[in-house]
């Protein structure tokens, strides 16, 4: 289907880790080839993707697509939710965690394919005390790595991949007590995962069967371990066995509450975040609509000789494996 309606393209020229230089004009053309009309804007500060958005409810565009990481996404689609304005994804951050779970080609051809076609779905969203995620909130061990990951110079999957492994080392588990389902569970977790989403980024499954068109969120729990078995539940985590592992516990709610000793980090969608001890996620199904792929998702996890960076990955995962040797002195 050719679409006449009117697109917003925000464009945040920060995201990932490749030059933006030229993408508008390389969208201008993809978006010629299907008669798609379509306004560019660029971000130049914090909230200017959810400002732009919310502009474009008011003037009546069809759809507004997000050309960006998780963080653009999330300013962005968290203006339209509740709203009849279609979220579109041009995947171009580090790690693309919902463009990947919905199968939207990390292409700017292939994206912009996916948004001529014009499958448009309700899908469902998810909020953090009234702030919205559509991939991943989290507390604990991968919240601390967000806050830290987000103060370095640098991006990209190395990067995270020694944050990740300097933090493990350091981490003391915390004590939280869950609510969810009419049951109360109390007890020391490395991390707790509220997934709308299959992933984190990178093909890293933290829920590998969770589904944004059920009304449900996936929530993981990592328990509390030994360095050596903790550090293989992150593997699980990483060949999307996360749920398997005697490591870690899963199940499905369509709201819980999470209570821990004091405010602290938190990640909304990779991004940092603050939250109180007492947080309580929802999910709001059915309330965003987004253009999605036809063809059905691939599952590749990111430990898979299929994924093209596995040799750098390798390279790094054994600089890690030395590292954690040292310090745990094994």
């Amino acid at each position: 289907m050719r679409l006449v309606k009117q697109l917003m393209v925000i464009i945040n020229p920060h995201s990932g880790t490749l030059s933006k230089e030229g993408v508008d004009k390389s969208i201008l053309h993809e978006a010629a080839k299907y008669s798609l009309s379509t306004d560019i804007r660029f971000t130049t500060a914090p909230g200017d993707a959810t400002r732009l958005a919310q502009e474009a409810i008011g003037e009546g565009y069809y759809g507004v697509v997000a050309c960006g990481g998780d963080g653009t996404v999330n300013e962005t689609a968290r203006a339209l939710c509740g709203s009849k304005v279609a979220l579109g994804i041009i995947p171009m951050g580090s790690g693309n965690g919902l463009a990947r779970h919905l199968n939207i080609p990390l292409t700017l051809s292939g994206a912009m394919k996916v948004i001529a076609e014009d499958r448009v779905i309700p899908c469902d969203y998810a909020s953090a005390n009234g702030e919205p995620f559509f991939c991943t909130f989290g507390v604990g061990f991968d919240a601390e790595v967000t806050h830290k990951f987000n103060k370095s110079p640098k991006r990209g999957l190395t990067t995270y991949l020694h944050t990740t492994i300097d933090e493990f080392i350091k981490y003391q588990p915390e004590e939280y007590t869950i609510i969810a389902n009419g049951n109360v569970l109390t007890e020391n977790a490395l991390l707790i995962a509220c997934c709308n989403a299959s992933q984190y980024g990178n093909n890293a499954y933290i829920a590998p069967e969770a589904s944004i068109k059920d009304g449900l969120l996936d929530i993981t729990i990592i328990h509390k371990g030994s360095p050596i078995k903790l550090a293989l539940a992150g593997i699980d985590l990483l060949t999307g066995l996360v749920g398997k592992t005697t490591k870690a516990s899963t199940f499905r709610t369509p709201e819980l509450t999470i209570i821990r000793k004091s405010p602290g980090p938190a990640h909304l969608d990779g991004e940092p975040a603050s939250m109180n001890e007492e947080i309580r996620v929802k999910c709001h199904p059915g309330e965003l609509l987004l253009f999605t792929n036809a063809r059905k998702s691939q599952y590749r996890a990111l430990l898979s000789p299929q994924i093209p960076f596995i040799s750098p990955f390798v390279l790094t995962m054994q600089d890690i494996g030395y590292r954690i040797a040292r310090a745990l002195k094994i």
